[in-house]
């Protein structure tokens, strides 16, 4: 079993290359959620995010030999760049296996390091698999992303960290995807203070740890849908699977349109980019029943490319009613198009499109169709714009938006 002793040698390992991530109080979620909410910001991390952590420590317990035959791996792209950066500093060559669905910005950032990235399956458990053949015919030395006790021991200095940054914490808010960072926070915080409560944090498209603990053992998912790829794993560790059980205190599981939004939260209230998978901690705390707690939520990674950013920020946008699409129904004739206009300026409405469907009837001097997605404020400042059109005789119903 992980001792103390064990944490203690991966802190002193570890911090040759990790930067110091502080703890940020985060006015906004302390007021939303009742609780004193702290951000570990591991997005901020050289790599972008937390592997750098296990990886280094994991390398730096290799033999020479071993690390001369070269090292190879499977990630959907932290662990990747974690192993990449880590085998640079130790002179060893590093072959990364990524789903081939891994955003570029991640792929490019591996190869950055000077590993060779080979692009192979739809997810990381496919990644793996091929990862392992690779090492069998090759030689390699290969470095799991999670089921691995040294892995997760050197994931688990967070942990560290955090306690003797705020030694009063009561909750601890972790990500899950195989489950090694989740291993080696909950070890270590146990074995400093048991009275500290860990939670798991999984995307309910992908919440096999969740299952697992439900079952009882290891369980693999027939698939996962979620666009938190980091954490998008449908079996967790086999050698690490104890430690959680023994460890976590509870699961949570947040849906993608929660992650969305935790998004737009990081963005507007802390302007820090934070992937999806490192947004399940956020996406949690906002949900939970917690009242009155130090509550520390790990940003596990800021890893994301920008069309991925972009289609996050639209999405989440329209969830909160930020932008909305409303379809009137018009007679064809001259000034219609400009009483509508009128209609929603005096609301403070602001047009962002129009579409003009003349041939919604076969009678369309009699009525054609107006499309107009708008920007507002929320959710009032929405049903005051449709109240005002439907004043004006207009009649409008929400249609589904799509910019």
């Amino acid at each position: 079993m992980l001792t103390k002793k064990d944490f203690d040698e991966a802190c002193s390992v570890v911090s040759r290359v990790t930067l110091e991530t502080k703890l940020i109080y985060s006015d906004f979620l302390s007021d939303k959620t009742g609780n004193k909410v702290y951000l570990k910001p591991e997005n901020m991390q050289f790599t972008g995010a937390y592997k750098v952590r296990g990886a280094y420590y994991k390398i730096s317990t290799l033999s020479d030999e071993e690390r001369a035959k070269g090292l190879i791996t499977a990630s959907a792209g932290n662990h990747a760049q974690g192993v990449a950066y880590a085998a640079k500093l130790f002179g060893c060559k590093a072959v990364i296996v990524m789903p081939t669905t891994t955003p570029l910005i991640k792929v490019n950032r591996t190869k950055s390091y000077g590993a060779e990235v080979v692009l192979y399956g739809d997810v990381y458990d496919e990644a793996c698999e091929y990862a392992l053949k690779l090492a069998k015919e090759e030689g390699y030395t290969f470095i799991h992303p999670f089921d691995d006790p040294a892995v997760a021991t050197g994931q688990g200095t967070i942990a560290m960290e955090i306690i003797k940054e705020l030694p009063l914490v009561d909750y601890i808010l972790v990500p899950i995807g195989g489950g090694g960072l989740a291993t080696g926070v909950s070890t270590l915080a146990k074995l400093i203070n048991p009275k500290i409560k860990v939670i798991g944090v999984e995307p309910e498209g992908a919440a096999c740890m969740k299952a697992s603990l439900a079952k009882g053992e290891v369980t693999t998912l027939p698939t996962v849908n979620t666009i938190a790829d980091g954490t998008a794993v449908k079996t967790p560790g086999t050698q690490i699977f104890p430690y959680i059980q023994k460890n976590i205190d509870d699961i949570v599981t947040v849906g993608d349109d929660e992650l969305i939004c935790a998004f737009l939260d990081m963005v507007e209230n802390h302007k820090m980019v934070v992937e999806n998978s490192g947004l399940l901690s956020v996406a949690a705390i906002q949900k939970m029943n917690l009242k009155n707690k130090n509550v520390v939520c790990i940003l596990s990674g800021g890893n994301m490319d920008v069309i991925t950013m972009s289609s996050v920020v639209q999405q989440g946008l329209i969830f909160r009613d930020r932008i909305f699409t409303v379809s009137v129904l018009l007679p064809d004739k001259p000034g219609q198009l400009a009483a509508v206009a009128d209609t929603i300026a005096k609301q403070q409405g602001n047009v962002i499109k129009l579409e003009h469907n003349q041939f919604v009837t076969t009678n369309r001097t009699a009525q054609v169709e107006l499309r107009i997605t708008l920007e507002a404020f929320g959710s009032d400042h929405k049903e005051q714009i449709m109240e005002a059109l439907d004043q004006g005789g207009y009649k409008p119903k929400i249609v589904r938006t799509s910019l």
